[in-house]
């Protein structure tokens, strides 16, 4: 049986079967064949091909484990429609089929918001887009599992379809879901910080305009897989290409009605997230719901094409924003208008919604400022956080605008964002507390390295140069739901052989969150970062880390790995200290040793110490833990855009445009970036210019495009056709890493990952208007874009391409909150928030 080829239940040498497991209670598999089992490992004994196998059995020798079924998912073909019934009975007649599940099998709702609890694992009554799940097949091949999806018979009833926001905001009925703020409108944010009509009346000149970010994807080289386990003592896991294992963990807990402690999800290491993987999935619930119906491992791996249907990217985002500046450029009101297509489901939406409007704050001074957001429920799939999320469709809309700002006043673009930048150390009119602030310098260092004095405005006709400026969090400051828990922990183990292993919940997604890990460890205790193991991503081995998203993990496992890595040097110093006999506080950890800092040849190599500390203390581990610290605002929507840390960008593109065609390239890119302090040089240059790319693809040519019909099917749903740029596409890009260690940071770090991303499209933007003088007031910033602005400066008419409305919408009343200059305290006063007070003094 050396070739694994045999399968049966071994006997003993004394001639008795060894007694198998029986199944779990929750087990409904009616019979499981011998051919069903597979072997792990290299058998010993001889194998009765005739003893009755009835579970996984385990062996002295041996192990024997149920072979792996395959899960698919049908979903469906409308884009809006009730289920009227489903028949699967021809499916599971199929031979090979183990398992058909439906949403009455998973009635229970989850979401990622506690706002948002509106999906199913499959759905239970209605469809909300093209590839909302419906059922799902396991069988023991994939080939078998697709065949059985064709055999399941569905009923539908059509309903009207919405195919984009401003169709749902205008439609109030039927609705999508019944829980909205208003008809189809998902949310609804109006929050006034000053008296904009004030600041306007105040400017010298006062400008509107409409702009429009189209939607696009996330496109990561692995598609979304998962696999699920449960033991025969009734023990769950799941494993999972995932940014947030613990939030997967959650839902599971919830939908599944299982204890959390018999769950286990492991995040495996991510080929591309980007914010994608972000969610917990209907993928994720099923594979586990089916390998407890079962009682077999289940695997499932979505096509490219289903990738697209899971979505949560980009939103499309329709804006106006107005705003009134003084003569030298400085602003003395803005008014921010966003709304947002949501798609199908509510995802992140709602803290999307308010991140379009939360950092227009933080890179030029704004002393009273109105926003007013808004996100529609259509029949698309679900949006959600991409690289930046929220935050790059307000920036492009803001950076073009204060172009045209310093054209209309006659000032140097460059010069205008120069002179009026945020003070460090301050707070803005929406109560975000702004640590260092690099801008200036990363403004100084594109200028001077494209040569943008020489250039702008004096390149020939079809060559433009551009320029933008951004800020984007370091990592939220309040969790996804509200608890006084730490954001981040780590656990670390010191080991006699002066190895360290630091365990994290954090989730390696590509951006070098492990290897951040062992660097900041191996700094504080001064060994070599390969003398430490990390284990990251398993909610069994691993203390809790909300995730990697919204650039959190640096500063956040940063801090709680130092926090842990002090402790363990706390511990051991004052051993080797007695050891060396030389005072505790001259002890410093270095180069693998611990020496005496006033005579640093006087000391002992790390693990001795690490003995010496373990002879007296007993195992060497510690714990650290990181909450970021509270936000200034205290209205309701101040949770989202506080961070403990802002990185700043600027970014010039230097642009070739064909008249002829409205073709556009982009040769070149200088791009400097505030990091605060650079932990590893090379994760900060790649994660820089991996933004790069990322934005020039959205600048140029990425968008979810649905056909012009009221099916809204999804017109590229494939690699091959959904256009990102390739190395022939990509620019050359010059990359400046500018160092303001903020104190909230680990050594002063700051986040790279997403930040670098958003000045990208309204630099290649302002670039083209320089090229052939034409606005592009929307991205992608396609050919025909170009061409049909070019042919409409031709005929005398205005030039530009872009939105010219923005829908009536039901705004509630504002919510008030006077920024810190006008005395506020970061409450609401007046409106809603009056009313309560006089109710409750009332009572």
């Amino acid at each position: 049986m050396g070739n694994g080829k045999k399968k049966a239940t071994e006997r003993r040498k004394d001639g008795r079967a060894m007694k198998g497991r029986p199944p779990h209670p929750r087990s409904v598999v009616p019979s499981v064949r011998p051919s069903d089992f597979r072997v792990v490992g290299r058998p010993l004994r001889k194998v009765d091909a005739t003893a009755k196998v009835t579970g996984a059995t385990r062996f002295a020798d041996d192990l024997f484990l149920p072979r792996m079924l395959y899960a698919k998912l049908l979903r469906s073909p409308h884009p809006h429609a009730r289920i009227a019934s489903i028949d699967v009975s021809k499916a599971l007649a199929l031979p090979g089929v183990k398992a058909v599940l439906t949403g009455k099998d998973l009635p229970i709702p989850f979401g990622i918001l506690p706002v948002s609890q509106d999906e199913h694992a499959l759905a239970l009554d209605k469809v909300r887009f093209v590839g909302d799940p419906v059922a799902v097949v396991a069988a023991t091949t994939e080939d078998v599992a697709t065949q059985a999806l064709d055999l399941i018979e569905v009923a539908y009833e059509p309903l009207r379809a919405f195919p984009d926001a401003i169709d749902a905001v205008e439609h109030p009925d039927p609705a999508i879901h019944d829980y909205a703020d208003a008809g189809n409108i998902h949310k609804l944010i109006d929050l006034e910080f000053g008296d904009v009509e004030t600041g306007f009346r105040e400017a010298d000149l006062v400008r509107e305009d409409f702009f429009f970010f189209e939607g696009n994807t996330h496109l990561p080289m692995e598609q979304h897989a998962a696999a699920a386990d449960w033991s025969p003592s009734g023990k769950l896991t799941v494993w999972s290409s995932t940014q947030t294992p613990h939030y997967v963990h959650r839902a599971l807990a919830k939908v599944l009605e299982l204890p959390a402690a018999r769950i286990r999800v492991i995040a495996c290491p991510n080929g591309g997230g980007f914010g994608g993987k972000s969610d917990p999935f209907s993928h994720e619930i099923v594979v586990a719901k089916l390998a407890m119906v079962t009682g077999r491992p289940i695997k499932i791996t979505l096509t490219r094409e289903e990738v697209f249907y899971c979505h949560r990217g980009r939103h499309p985002t329709l804006m106006w924003v107005k705003t009134g500046v003084k003569k030298d450029g400085a602003i003395t009101g803005m008014h921010f208008k966003s709304l947002l297509d949501g798609g199908g489901y509510g995802s992140y939406g709602v803290a999307s919604t308010y991140y379009t409007g939360a950092l227009q704050t933080v890179t030029y001074p704004v002393p009273r400022y109105r926003f007013q957001g808004a996100r529609a429920f259509t029949n698309k799939p679900p949006c959600g956080p991409k690289r930046g999320h929220g935050t790059p469709q307000p920036r492009f809309a803001l950076e073009v605008h204060i172009d045209k700002l310093a054209e209309q006043l006659g000032v140097d673009p460059a010069e205008l964002r120069l002179k009026h930048l945020v003070p460090p150390n301050s707070l803005t009119a929406n109560w975000l507390r702004i640590g260092t602030m690099g801008l200036g310098r990363c403004i100084e260092k594109v200028v001077a390295g494209s040569e943008w004095k020489r250039r702008f405005k004096q390149l020939p006709y079809g060559q433009g140069i551009g320029l933008a400026c951004s800020s984007y969090i370091t990592g939220a400051g309040l969790p996804i739901y509200w608890n006084a828990m730490p954001h981040s922990g780590v656990q670390l183990k010191c080991d006699r052989g002066g190895g360290v292993t630091v365990f994290c919940g954090s989730t390696e997604i590509g951006q070098g969150s492990d290897s951040i890990l062992a660097m900041i460890v191996a700094e504080v205790l001064g060994i070599d970062p390969g003398h430490i193991a990390v284990v990251t991503g398993d909610t069994d081995l691993t203390p809790v880390d909300l995730g990697s998203y919204s650039s959190r993990v640096t500063l956040m496992t940063g801090n709680a790995a130092i926090q842990a890595a002090e402790r363990a040097r706390d511990l051991i110093a004052p051993h080797a200290a007695k050891k060396l006999e030389v005072p505790e506080e001259r002890i410093a950890f270095a180069d693998g040793r611990v020496f005496d800092v006033e005579q640093p040849k006087h000391g002992l190599g790390f693990a001795e110490a690490v003995e010496l500390a373990e002879a007296v203390e007993g195992t060497i581990g510690t714990v650290g833990s990181y909450t970021p610290p509270r936000s200034p605002g205290r209205y309701r929507g101040s949770g989202v855009g506080p961070s403990p840390a802002y990185s700043y960008s600027a970014c010039v593109a230097l642009v070739d445009v064909d008249p002829a065609t409205g073709i556009v390239r982009v040769p070149k890119i200088w791009i400097a970036h505030d990091v605060g302090r650079v932990i590893n040089a090379a994760s900060v240059m790649g994660q820089i210019e991996g933004s790069v790319y990322m934005g020039l693809g959205e600048a140029l040519m990425e968008e979810m495009a649905y056909r012009g019909n009221r099916n809204v099917v999804h017109k590229i749903p494939s690699l091959l056709e959904y256009k990102s740029p390739t190395t022939l596409e990509m620019c050359d890009v010059v990359t400046y890493v500018v160092e303001d260690p903020d104190p909230n940071g680990p050594f002063g770090a700051k986040e790279c990952g997403q930040g670098p991303l958003l000045p990208v499209p309204p630099a290649v933007a302002n670039a083209v208007y320089d090229a052939v003088g034409v606005r592009i007031d929307e991205v992608p910033i396609t050919p025909e874009k170009v061409f049909k602005a070019l042919r409409r400066k031709q005929k005398g008419e205005d030039p530009r391409f872009g939105p010219t409305r923005f829908p009536e919408i039901p705004w509630p009343e504002p919510t008030r909150v006077p920024p810190p200059w006008e005395g506020g305290d970061g409450t609401a006063v007046g409106g809603k928030e009056r009313q309560k007070v006089a109710g409750a003094a009332k009572h």
